[in-house]
C-alpha cells in the first residue's frame, strides 16, 4: 500500500494553534485519536500513526478522555494466551 498525502490549505493551516516545528507530529496524534475513538485503525496501528509508543498513546488518550476498546472478552483471550505460554 502507498502513502497517503493529505493536503490541507495553507489558508487553514494559518489558523491551526500548533507551532510550525510540531505540526505534522500533532496533526498526525489527532487523526490517529479519532480513528481509535471511532473504531476504525486498531489501538496498536494508531499507536504507530502517532508516533508514540503504547504506553505514551495510553497516555494520550487518557488526557483526551477516549475509553480504551478492551471488555471482558479481551481480557479473557489475553489470559489464555498469557496461560498458554505458562507464565501463569
Amino acid at each position: 500500500m502507498q502513502n497517503v498525502v493529505l493536503e490541507i490549505p495553507s489558508d487553514i493551516l494559518f489558523h491551526v494553534r500548533i507551532p510550525e516545528s510540531k505540526l505534522i507530529l500533532e496533526l498526525k496524534k489527532e487523526l490517529a485519536v479519532q480513528l481509535y475513538r471511532d473504531k476504525l485503525l486498531s489501538f496498536a496501528n494508531c499507536s504507530r500513526m502517532a508516533e508514540m509508543s503504547k504506553v505514551e498513546f495510553h497516555f494520550l488518550l487518557g488526557e483526551k478522555k477516549i475509553p480504551r476498546h478492551y471488555d471482558v472478552e479481551d481480557f479473557n483471550q489475553d489470559l489464555e494466551t498469557i496461560k498458554s505460554l505458562d507464565f501463569i
